[in-house]
């Protein structure tokens, strides 16, 4: 019976796209400046994000840009939303029923102490490394709804689900952002990740912000970050090198591109990424390279960082040489100033503000004891 209940609710959601299974819908018009009839309040003022921006209009309404072309204009509760363009999806507050998918977005509603609007995950619960959409997960509050690819509609139409927040994965299956949108759900692709500044990247907690109706929050969040990071951004380069890599399963080493923002965080934090020349116009921020290419470049770096997402966490040195023995060559090494990264810090979107904190840590040797994402091999 609920299977058939859920099946007639999708069915409503066919025929009723102005409103939709959720809150929004795009809305189609015929202006040809469909926001002609709205007033300026200005722009929200950005420092280091480049692939959002947000416009303001009296009455608490705004209008954010994605990558350029994406537009969505958020309604406050309780207002009539504006006559709009085919271009523009309409979000109307509250959006209490959020299917979020991307994964990097998770930290921004954490911090916002906005956990609350979301009711459906892309990720199941031991998939996730915050503790609080964990728990979240695990209390039943946060219901698992299916992948990006293989989404449960029953499940987000049940929810009256009123924004799915899809990652750019969901290009590769367009079919079912057409779907989730045909449900009259409105979808939001999150681009933080193609933001080269990890300060930028943690900007986009302004976003979130807007869509949650924390503004203000979210401003004295960020900018509590910017403060704290102010002291390191201040200071000469320490002059220390670092690779930042881990060990496929073929025996190669993934590192970073020099143009990836873990190389810039490197920067930010005092030192120098080894590979400071690794680009070419491969879209990917990843490349892996032999064993002695590695060896080549990174033999003499004077710190390594072993990425633990792929593998899972490193706590010896004898585990990271029992990957390639050729590592034992190695200057860091024999130094024993090799560190692994928490499997955490790729979930937290705003300790990106820390991770260049433990950075900086890592290259002074001051205060290493009391690292957050960082954990020496030892």
């Amino acid at each position: 019976m609920r299977r058939a209940a859920a099946y007639l609710a999708a069915a409503a959601c066919l025929t009723g796209l102005l409103t939709g299974c959720g809150g929004g819908a795009a809305v189609s018009g015929e202006n040809d400046d469909p926001l002609s009839g709205l007033i300026s309040a200005g722009p929200m003022e950005l420092s280091y994000a480049e692939q959002f921006t947000v416009d303001t209009f009296e009455g608490g309404l705004s209008l954010i840009t994605i990558g350029g072309e994406d537009r969505y204009l958020v309604v406050p509760e309780g207002q009539q939303a504006p006559q709009t363009g085919a271009d523009i999806t309409v979000l109307q507050q509250p959006l209490d029923s959020i299917y979020l998918v991307a994964t990097s977005a998770m930290d921004f509603f954490v911090s916002l102490d906005a956990l609350d609007t979301i009711s459906l995950s892309g990720t199941r619960a031991d998939g996730w490394y915050l503790d609080a959409a964990r728990e979240a997960m695990t209390d039943g509050d946060i219901e698992y709804a299916g992948k990006y690819s293989a989404p449960d509609y029953e499940a987000i139409c049940d929810a009256d689900c009123d924004l799915a927040l899809e990652s750019t994965m969901i290009y590769h299956t367009p079919k079912v952002k057409e779907q989730l949108e045909r449900l009259g759900i409105p979808v939001l692709v999150e681009r933080s990740s193609y933001e080269s500044n990890p300060l930028g990247r943690m900007e986009w907690i302004k976003l979130y912000g807007v869509l949650t109706g924390k503004e203000e929050q979210a401003e004295a969040l960020y900018d509590e970050q910017l403060d704290a990071l102010a002291p390191i951004l201040d200071q000469p380069s320490t002059g220390k090198t670092a690779a930042f890599f881990y060990i496929t399963a073929n025996g190669a080493a993934n590192v970073r591109k020099s143009t990836d923002y873990v190389a810039k965080m490197l920067e930010l934090a005092g030192g120098k990424y080894i590979f400071d020349d690794l680009t070419d116009d491969d879209a990917r921020s990843t490349m892996n390279m032999q064993m002695e290419s590695f060896y080549a470049g990174a033999k003499d770096a004077d710190v390594l960082i072993y990425n633990s997402t792929i593998d899972g966490e490193l706590q010896t040195l004898d585990e990271l040489l029992a990957k390639s023995p050729l590592l034992a060559d190695f200057k860091a090494v024999k130094n024993g100033n090799v560190w692994c990264t928490e499997q955490s810090l790729f979930q937290s979107a705003m300790g990106l503000g820390g991770m260049i904190q433990d950075f900086h840590a890592v290259f002074t040797g001051e205060n290493t004891d009391d690292l957050h994402y960082l954990h020496q091999l030892t």
